[in-house]
């Protein structure tokens, strides 16, 4: 049986900060307190976007990865965090939503 959910995609880089924080961190404690089913965070190794390309190779080290966050649960628990996680990423990065089938 197919259950129709959201999926709330969040693609920032590893080194985003908001409040002098990392991003993905607040970004995870706010989901948790907001008691959300679950999310998922994803470190890429090479990407790019409106503000270029996310990696940076020092001495076969890399640092300022892309990075994408995955949140699935129900539409009406997602859309009333929308506003506050806009906010949080501004122009750092890029927050999609789509409906999905979990089966």
């Amino acid at each position: 049986m197919m259950q129709k959910m959201w999926c709330l995609t969040i693609r920032i880089k590893k080194t985003d900060e908001y409040g002098g924080k990392r991003l993905s961190k607040i970004l995870i404690d706010f989901l948790m307190g907001a008691k959300i089913s679950g999310a998922t965070v994803w470190t890429g190794i090479d990407g790019f976007g409106k503000r270029r390309r996310s990696t940076v190779h020092l001495e076969g080290i890399t640092i300022n990865m892309p990075m994408m966050m995955e949140i699935i649960d129900e539409k009406s628990k997602l859309e009333p965090l929308l506003p506050q996680i806009r906010r949080m990423v501004g122009d750092n990065g890029l927050v999609t939503l789509h409906e999905v089938n979990v089966i």
